[in-house]
């Protein structure tokens, strides 16, 4: 595919949306997503305005043969949102509809979960996203989606609703329960492959205030705590969630960090969280009370747009005190001031959805172990 012809003069003209060709200004810029290990060159990037220009972008793919690519936040590691074909750009599709009355909100799919998270808070409500507020929402939510909120509200694909979908075929779907249930049904964690994904109708949750914030102890105390952790989060209600990571220190030293947000009545989860506030003298105990959209910014320092990464990622069951061991033994050698090991917690209303209600079938009390 050249940057001239008839065939792309007709997709220019029929798209609202921009469309990018190799040497035009923005192109670079477009191409270039959260991971700089991927470093491919599309044919043609579409910058859809709206679902209309999905469609033609999806049809004009299938006649000119080329292989689709789809960005949404630009988020995903694996660097599936740049092909070398057409890469269908969703990033400026950021509109969001908030219906106060049936607490839902249509949430296109350029969003990220720091656009939507704002939207929704000033009417003090909220839907389960992730961890990282620059992540966007599509990707996340097609994959599952594992967020502070999974304890009580479950994974961002358990509250979808319906979306708006282009198939293979060039044709505009509405999936949900009642529409299309297969279909449904796939896209709530079996990934991108069935589709482009234009919007998304979440349930929204009453979130105020909450307590966020993390707990640091030395490495020397990392076996130790998170044979406590291990315990205490396994027994934790639903309104708490923890999660933990081997990093490396301001000073160069490894260290063991817990975050936590508590999402009920802020009296009673201080009065949660004191044992594990007491269970090792800490470096630095940084848990206090604070928005909800700050909570949610609280780990985007840790993936920083524009680094090199490669990360790896299996469920755990137990923390168990071999595990343990082989965890703080490799934090004591870190090759990268940047590497980390990390266990995000899943559980409660998470791991209660039977594991066919949706096409994420791990829903076990857990952690995903990501290095």
């Amino acid at each position: 595919m050249t940057s001239t012809g008839p065939a792309l003069d007709n997709l220019r003209s029929a798209l609202r949306g921009q469309v990018l060709c190799p040497g035009d200004p923005a192109y670079d810029t477009t191409r270039r997503i959260f991971n700089a290990m991927i470093d491919r060159q599309p044919a043609l990037i579409a910058r859809c305005a709206g679902a209309a220009d999905v469609v033609t972008c999806v049809q004009f793919a299938r006649a000119q043969d080329l292989d689709v690519s789809v960005r949404g936040g630009g988020h995903n590691v694996s660097g599936k949102a740049v092909g070398v074909g057409l890469m269908i750009d969703l990033s400026p599709m950021k509109g969001a509809r908030i219906d106060l009355r049936r607490r839902t909100a249509r949430a296109e799919a350029g969003l990220t979960l720091a656009d939507l998270d704002r939207d929704c808070q000033r009417f003090g409500l909220a839907t389960p996203l992730g961890v990282v507020s620059a992540t966007g929402i599509a990707g996340l939510t097609l994959g599952g989606g594992i967020g502070w909120l999974g304890g009580k509200h479950g994974l961002a694909c358990d509250n979808v609703i319906s979306v708006d979908i282009v198939t293979a075929d060039g044709a505009l779907l509405t999936a949900s329960a009642s529409e299309h249930p297969d279909l449904f049904w796939a896209v709530r964690g079996g990934g991108g492959n069935f589709g482009v994904v234009t919007s998304f109708e979440y349930c929204l949750h009453e979130v105020g205030p909450v307590i966020g914030g993390a707990i640091a102890w030395p490495l020397s105390k990392a076996q130790r705590v998170l044979l406590f952790y291990d315990e205490f989060a396994r027994g934790c209600p639903d309104e708490l969630s923890l999660n933990a990571s081997l990093a490396v220190g301001e000073d160069g030293t490894p260290n063991l960090g817990i975050s936590v947000a508590w999402i009920g009545a802020l009296d009673e989860g201080e009065r949660l969280l004191k044992p594990l506030r007491s269970c090792e003298t800490p470096l630095a105990d940084m848990i206090c009370p604070m928005s909800f959209v700050e909570k949610q910014r609280g780990g985007d320092t840790i993936f920083p747009f524009g680094r090199r990464h490669y990360w790896k990622a299996g469920f755990l069951r137990r923390l168990g005190a071999d595990a343990i061991e082989m965890i703080t033994h490799f934090a004591a050698t870190f090759p990268s001031p940047y590497t980390r090991i990390l266990l995000q917690q899943m559980h409660g209303a998470a791991a209660r959805v039977p594991p066919t209600e949706t096409a994420f079938a791990h829903r076990h009390d857990q952690w995903d172990c990501e290095m």
